[in-house]
């Protein structure tokens, strides 16, 4: 099917297991998301060895291959070898992330988003730069979470330090942001990475006003004596860039950069797009499945109406006064469109924009890069100003 504002194109089916391993040894070889969680070499049989998609299949494959790994980890490190048992425990987080992916919509799944947050803390603790596992106090509505759950990590030097708040999307948790904080990291700005609304350990499921939970990190932060709360950014990774944009609107007096890196703010959420990109080729399986368990949907009613509850065009805010924010993604998305790019670039404070060959996200060898250099400029105080 075709859809005549936005161009998307869908096959109109879920893949099949031979075409999702297609997919998958292709995102193997270029080390894209989500196979990047994988090794190069061992990671072509084990995708080779998948025998389903269904949940129950999918996750108990992945489990018993983590938990093999596993196991050698913990003997590594009792063995006082930290160095392989901090490379193992990530190679477990890795195996265990494909069982929960895309989402933990299974008892098995569940287990394995469960087992690859804990391996990955524990693997974690012996990097140069460590992951501190912080929980703070949330103010949840009834029937929400109590608690926000950080990833934190602190470059070297004296702090206080710049600080550069990051999410993913609807499949991607903290745990994947680990290149985006390495590179931050690098340049000498400290990382929070956290979990988008309604994924992971989120308190909240992904209503219209569910930065409630972002707007406490910042709050946190801004208490906190090793933050400059002057020079604070946001990195929001895929449906997560929807977020970034709302926050740098609402919060722009506060905000030093944001980036919406392939996320939508209008035309995405709309029902002809929602329709158009159910089975897009640069998602792997149960798109719809996963953006219905972040939004609390049950139904596909309630998904399309859940989705459309979202775009920031008719929540009014687009012409607001906005912190200076980076538009990126690639030219042939098929899950969020471009049109969303054009828009925000007619509405309020101009913006800074960047597209990049290809689908979703843009994601080249430069794509990164781009965008660690221009949020490091900003939380630095060296970048544009709105």
């Amino acid at each position: 099917m075709n859809d005549t504002l936005t161009g998307a194109t869908v096959s109109g089916r879920p893949k099949t297991l031979a075409e999702a391993k297609q997919w998958m040894l292709a995102r193997l070889a270029k080390r894209i998301h989500p196979m990047n969680s994988l090794p190069a070499d061992e990671g072509v049989q084990w995708i080779q060895g998948v025998p389903g998609l269904d949940g129950k299949a999918w996750g108990e494959y992945w489990e018993a291959l983590g938990l093999g790994i596993l196991e050698q980890a913990r003997a590594a490190e009792h063995s006082g070898n930290t160095g392989l048992a901090s490379q193992l425990f990530q190679k477990a987080s890795g195996v265990f992330f494909m069982g929960r992916f895309p989402c933990p919509n299974h008892p098995a799944k569940v287990r394995c988003a469960v087992a690859e947050r804990d391996a990955y803390v524990k693997g974690a603790r012996y990097w140069q730069y460590p992951v501190n596992r912080v929980v703070i106090p949330f103010d949840g509505r009834q029937g929400e979470g109590k608690e926000i759950v950080l990833l934190e990590r602190r470059p070297a030097g004296q702090a206080p330090f710049p600080v550069v708040v990051m999410w993913g999307g609807v499949d991607a948790y903290k745990e994947q942001m680990t290149a985006a904080s390495d590179a931050f990291l690098a340049q000498g700005v400290a990382t929070i990475a956290m979990d988008n609304a309604g994924t992971g350990e989120s308190p909240v499921k992904g209503v219209p006003d569910a930065e409630r939970q972002f707007i406490t990190v910042f709050d946190w932060i801004a208490q906190q004596p090793q933050y400059k709360a002057s020079r604070i950014g946001c990195l929001g990774r895929s449906f997560g860039g929807y977020w970034a944009t709302k926050l740098a609107h609402l919060m722009h007096g506060r905000l030093a950069g944001c980036v919406n890196w392939g996320g939508g703010a209008h035309y995405m959420f709309q029902p002809a797009w929602v329709e158009a990109s159910r089975y897009p080729d640069s998602y792997l399986m149960e798109l719809v499945e996963t953006r219905s368990l972040m939004l609390g949907a049950t139904n596909d009613t309630e998904y399309i109406e859940g989705f459309k509850r979202l775009s920031l065009l008719d929540q009014g805010i687009l012409d607001q006064p906005c912190a200076p924010l980076l538009l990126v993604n690639g030219k042939e998305d098929r899950q969020c469109p471009v049109q969303d790019i054009a828009l925000l670039t007619e509405t309020g404070s101009p913006k800074c924009v960047r597209l990049f060959p290809g689908g979703h996200m843009g994601l080249t060898p430069a794509t990164l890069p781009t965008i660690v250099d221009w949020l490091c400029k900003q939380v630095k105080g060296e970048g544009v100003r709105s």
